[in-house]
């Protein structure tokens, strides 16, 4: 599924610009990554299986997945394997990990604006202060 919204996304690329592209862009690369993070950490040839998938749902093959019995990749709905994913499921994990990206961005620019200004510092609760070294 995660190689289908990937694809999807970077067919979406073309029509925004700026930031806004550059974000998709870097989203739509960090799906691809999930599949290939799962087979790899099955011990499988994540690379080949990534080009495999590609291929799969550039075909539209949209329900090709992996398949870690044989260490391939096969149709999710086939008899057998009768894999499905609940898309409330799915919105909630993409919304999770969307909220935790943007919190992490938020703390780094506050660091980092924190950082630039003149005569600011860490401020410890015993009153002892250190200067951000950027």
């Amino acid at each position: 599924m995660e190689m289908a919204m990937a694809q999807e996304v970077q067919q979406k690329l073309t029509e925004v610009s700026g930031k806004e592209s550059a974000a998709m862009e870097a989203f739509g690369k960090a799906l691809t990554q999930i599949p290939v993070i799962l087979a790899d950490n099955a011990g499988l040839d994540a690379a080949e299986l990534a080009g495999q998938l590609r291929a799969a749902h550039a075909k539209g093959e949209h329900s090709t997945g992996l398949e870690f019995t044989s260490g391939g990749v096969a149709d999710m709905k086939q008899p057998g394997l009768g894999i499905m994913e609940s898309f409330r499921s799915k919105m909630s994990q993409l919304c999770s990990a969307a909220e935790a990206a943007e919190m992490i961005i938020r703390v780094d620019d506050i660091i980092k604006t924190f950082g630039t200004r003149e005569g600011h510092g860490f401020f410890f609760q015993n009153g002892s202060s250190q200067k951000l070294a950027c």
